[in-house]
This record gives structure tokens, sequence and C-alpha cells, in this order.
């Protein structure tokens, strides 16, 4: 069995390195080669190899290093170390990093092809199965996750990871990332895939209300209770509860939220049978629980039973070109849900969707994707549909109040007259940016004759590119 993929070999003695290449090319295998970690790092984000082979000593950095680089960049790649006699110790601890198998030296060749391509089918029967997954998961109606970055990458592996599992998994990130779609999308890879997925929104329902929406009652529990009522732990039987926002979870709750999910059984309110069910719970937050837990507003023991789990969703700014990828998408989309013809993204708009740091996320993205389709009237978005400019401050940074820039002194028609006249020049300077100068068409998207733009361009004393 050969592989298109390289094998990257990570040795300091050239005559070994030799050797190790020879015996891998003999049979099919392309190879890379490194001399120490820095260049075996190098060759690592640079070329994607399917199996990394490693000597743990190096003479810059070591065989650990080259390990957690190969895993950092990808949980999955198969990582062989190489080892002494004397140091097999070395060689289980780096497989309790994470290093698939060891070789003694001196390598046998015949050893070495076996492991090797060994790592190469078993990787291949990992990457199959996770293709077969996703199949499956779609016919069953699983959400798609759009987006090409390494972290988006990293993050649908590690779901992938964890919908084999029944562990609670926390969704980490800020609001608008998406946490609610990798939910849906963890539970349609799981085996729980035909259950029911319930969610609810612990910061949307108030707190006299959030237990008996929680663990539901009984009949006569409260005024009003005419009936008995399931909570959402048992609607969610054989199927995944999904727990938004619970940084907000009231204290009072968190307990009999733990006894929940470690006893997997709780009382309706107003009642006093134990109830058992079979729940897989998934959390999310945007919130910092574990200063959420040092400021005693949330209970340690809950966090760590929450968190056994716990996955870092990307906030967008840090997705590189996801932004651009995710507005075709959904331009596309809100094009097709608007009966409207296909619209392009100008390269003004483009600048802009790359320049604005996104602090809504995905879901700021797509509302101003379905704003921007809904006020374009040609064939193409621009910088005026978008009305991005305003907004767009350095990440991190406190944004101005734009008030705060407006001379309004005097009478209110002399501020009224400053106020408007800035915007008609602002938006005059705007329109002919847009069109490249070309006045009959800005004339055309500001809705004004042709003689009056003239006249206005004067006014204001806008240069006539």
């Amino acid at each position: 069995m050969s592989s298109s993929l390289p094998v990257l070999i990570v040795e300091d003695r050239d005559s070994l390195r030799t050797m190790l290449r020879h015996a891998l090319e003999a049979h099919g295998h392309a190879v890379l080669e490194a001399r120490d970690e820095p260049e075996a790092i190098r060759e690592l984000r640079q070329t994607r190899p399917v199996v990394v082979l490693t000597d743990l000593k190096l003479p810059v950095g070591d065989g650990f290093g080259v390990l957690r680089a190969a895993k950092e960049l990808d949980p999955d790649l198969p990582v062989v170390v190489m080892t002494a006699y004397g140091s097999i110790q070395d060689a289980v601890a780096a497989m309790r990093e994470g290093a698939m198998d060891f070789l003694a030296k001196p390598v046998e060749p015949d050893h070495l092809l076996l492991m090797v391509e060994r790592a190469i089918a078993q990787r291949r029967m990992l990457t199959e199965y996770i293709v077969l997954k996703e199949e499956l998961a779609e016919r069953r109606g699983a959400p798609r996750i759009i987006g090409e970055d390494g972290k988006l990458r990293q993050v649908s592996q590690q779901l992938h990871r964890a919908a084999a599992t029944d562990a609670t998994v926390l969704l980490e990130g800020e609001s608008g990332t998406g946490k609610e779609l990798f939910a849906r999308a963890l539970h349609a890879l799981s085996p729980r895939a035909d259950g029911p997925f319930v969610a609810i929104n612990c910061a949307a329902i108030p707190e006299s209300l959030l237990e008996s929406e929680l663990f539901g009652y009984e009949k006569g529990a409260f005024t009003g209770a005419a009936q008995r009522k399931p909570g959402r732990f048992e609607l969610a039987h054989r199927g995944t509860l999904f727990l938004d926002e619970i940084g907000d979870l009231p204290l009072a709750l968190q307990a009999k939220i733990l006894r929940a999910l470690e006893e997997k059984q709780f009382e309706r309110v107003g009642g006093t049978q134990s109830l058992h069910v079979d729940s897989r719970v998934v959390a999310a937050t945007n919130r910092n629980l574990k200063q959420r837990v040092s400021e005693r507003q949330f209970r340690e023991d809950l966090y760590f039973r929450l968190s056994v789990f716990p996955i870092q969703i990307p906030p967008l700014r840090e997705r590189g070109d996801d932004v651009l990828i995710l507005a075709r998408h959904f331009v596309d989309k809100f094009c097709k849900d608007l009966n409207k013809k296909l619209l392009m993204l100008s390269p003004t708009a483009l600048d802009d969707l790359t320049a604005y740091s996104w602090p809504g996320n995905v879901r700021e993205l797509q509302n101003c994707i379905e704003r921007a389709v809904i006020l374009a009237d040609g064939d193409s978005i621009h910088q005026r549909h978008l009305n991005l400019s305003f907004r767009n401050a350095p990440t991190g940074q406190v944004q101005a109040d734009p008030w705060d820039q407006i001379d309004l002194s005097g009478t209110m028609t002399d501020a009224i007259r400053r106020v408007s006249g800035e915007v008609e020049r602002r938006k005059i300077e705007t329109a002919l940016q847009e069109y490249g100068g070309n006045k009959a068409q800005a004339a055309h998207a500001l809705q004004l004759g042709f003689k009056a733009l003239m006249q206005k361009i004067k006014a204001y004393g806008i240069p006539e590119a």
C-alpha cells in the first residue's frame, strides 16, 4: 500500500535518515526530511504529511515538540517516535501524549514499512469513517457548517470525536459564533441522531419559570398548573439536551442540574417520584465560566461536570477568508429566498467585509448580508448596502459615538443644515467612488437628476476625478 501524501522523517543522523528514505521510497512512498524540531514544524505547516516519523533526541528541540506541533495542526495525524533501547520510558511518555506507536533503534526496514503502512491504513479508515458519518448526518438533516479555515477544521474533528461518545460537551465562544449549529451537528453525528434534539436558552426564560421548563411539573404544583407537564430533560430522553447560555443559570438551579447530570434522575416541580432519563447534555456559553466560578456565581463541581469535553468555537475575525466564503453563501441563500437574481459582491464591498471585525460574528454577518440583498437594486452589492464603514474600528477598541463628532451648536435650523449638508457631501463622494467617477451612474443610484448632481458637486467642492 503506497500513499501519494508524503511521510515526514525527522532525524539528525544523515546516514539513518537516508536509509529510512530509501526503504520508504522503494515501496512507493514520497518522503520529506527534517533534521530538527524547527525544520519539522516548517515542513508540517507547508505540507500535509500522512505520517510523521521522528526521533525523540534532536539537536534543536526534541521529538516531543514535533509531536505536539503535529497534533496541534491535525489531532488525527499519526506520529511514530524512534528511540534507543535504553529510553523506552520516553517512548511510552510520547504515546501518552498522542504518539501512535514507537520504533526501537536500530530500526529494521521491514518493521518500519509495516508500521508506516498501518498508520496510513488507520488514517484512511478514519477519513472514510468521517466522510460516511457526514453523508449520513446530511441525509438526517444535519446543519451544514461552512468554512475552510484550519481552526474550523479542528473544531469539526473535535465534534466527530465527541459525537462517538456520550460525554457532556461544553461549547465555548462569543455570541453569534454558531454554538447551536455545532450542537445540532454533534447530535446528528452521534448514535442518538434518531432521538430528539431539545434546546433551551437558560438566559431567555425568567428564573421563576426555568425550573419547571427544565424538569416539568405535576398537576397542582402551583397556581395555573392544571395538568402534568414534562420538562426538557424528559423530552430529550434517548436524544440530546442543549443547554444554551449555561453561564446564566441561576445558582439555585445549579445543584439540581448537577444531580440530573451525575445520576440521570430528578423530580418534577411539586413531585416526589424520581424520574430516570437517558439524555446526552451539550451546554454552551459566551461567558468565562472559570471567572464565574472564581466570582462564586457558578458552582465549580458543575463546571467540571459540564466541561468533560470542552470545544472552543473561534470568532469569525480569526477565521481568515471564511468571512468571504460565508458572505457568498448568504448572498446565494437570500437571493434564492427573496426570488432575486444572483448578486455579485463588489470589490469595495469585499474590502469592507474583510476589514470589519465582526463583533456579532456569523449572526451579524448573516443579518448584514440579508439587509444588503434586500437593498441592492442592481447586479451587485456595494459598500452602501453593507453600511459597515461607520462601524469599522480596530478589534478590541471601544467604538466612538458618531454623534460626538457632529457640531450641534447654534439653532436647530443651523445644526440640521450642517448635518444634512455633510450627509449629502459624503453620500455623493461614496457614489462617485463606487461607480469609478461615472456621474450618470452615480446620479441614477442617488436618484438625482444629472444637472442637480453637478450643481451639488460644485457647491460642495467635490473634486471631479
